[in-house]
């Protein structure tokens, strides 16, 4: 495993990450919102603003370092992260990596493959963003996000990761992915691992999607780290109840796998595009999807279940 990593105001030693959310994202678009600035345009002041509350509010919990994997066609947007990162003290990591399929902004790519250099397209958007930095900005990417669809990695999404195998063979960035309503984890990790990518370099997300322990444990046998990364989100994408998700977690921290599991919300402090409009139910189910829900509920429900302190913490260090 490499020992240092790219935050956006420069680079730091593994150890030196502390305690750390490993999936949160302060600026996050799907997209197409791009197209809806007429009445839902960015407002820089406001993201910074926000992304300020939420890093104060981390570090009261010791929260050291936030990873932000924003993929590239989602709004990622390093110099935001860097005046957050400034004005308050808090490390944050960005990526280079795009969606999956089904949510991402595939034409792009896709008809650059119709023209045969989508391969040689993105391993130079990977390495110059990874070695140069990304656009004109100077900051540097600490992972490369990958993402696969419900049941399946797409011929599009394996392009990516195959890619990435070999950037990170090169250069030993860090992996980290998205998982599609509990699908295809233990499939991201063997497909990596086998690539030759080193496990320990590698955090597979979202698994607190799926409750089966089985495959967990097979997700986990290939020696990669998981996300336990989504709690907070309740119903929506298929996601299960935080208490189900708490169940499926003292399971495994039972069997041991606690050193291999890092806990995060993948919560989006600043939307891109026109607020969101959601039902009073939907927004009951959400009620606790932001960045201190774990300290203020999740981990207290933890310690009630006699998982000691030292098992917790564990679960904030990469």
């Amino acid at each position: 495993m490499k020992k240092t990593i790219e935050t956006v105001t420069g680079t730091i030693a593994i150890e030196d990450m502390g305690k750390t959310l490993i999936h949160e994202h302060f600026v996050f678009g799907y997209p197409g919102y791009s197209g809806d600035v007429t009445i839902g345009p960015f407002n820089k002041k406001e993201a910074v603003r926000v992304g300020v509350e939420a890093a104060k509010a981390v570090m009261q919990y010791g929260v050291k370092t936030v990873v932000d994997p924003t993929p590239n066609e989602c709004g990622r947007n390093p110099e935001v992260l860097k005046e957050i990162s400034e004005a308050t003290g808090l490390q944050i990591i960005c990526a280079t990596g795009y969606y999956y399929e089904g949510e991402g902004a595939t034409t792009y790519f896709k008809f650059r493959h119709s023209l045969g250099s989508a391969e040689k397209d993105i391993y130079e958007m990977f390495m110059t963003e990874i070695e140069k930095g990304i656009a004109n900005t100077g900051i540097r990417p600490g992972v490369i996000k990958l993402a696969s669809s419900k049941d399946e990695i797409t011929p599009y999404e394996k392009m990516f990761f195959d890619i990435a195998a070999r950037v990170h063979k090169e250069t030993g960035i860090m992996i980290l992915t998205h998982t599609q309503e509990g699908t295809m984890g233990p499939e991201q990790a063997e497909l990596l691992t086998s690539a030759g990518v080193n496990p320990k370099s590698i955090v597979i997300g979202h698994m607190c999607g799926n409750t089966d322990l089985d495959y967990q444990k097979r997700t986990l046998e290939t020696g990669v780290k998981i996300g336990f990364d989504r709690f907070g989100i309740q119903k929506l994408v298929g996601a299960p109840m935080d208490e189900e998700r708490i169940e499926t977690l003292l399971q495994l921290i039972e069997e041991g796998y606690e050193n291999q599991i890092m806990l995060s919300h993948d919560s989006i402090t600043h939307w891109l595009g026109r607020p969101l409009e959601m039902s009073d139910e939907l927004a009951s189910l959400i009620q606790h999807w932001h960045p201190t829900h774990l300290f203020e509920n999740i981990v207290p429900a933890l310690e009630e279940k006699g998982v000691s302190k030292e098992k917790i913490d564990t679960m904030f260090y990469l």
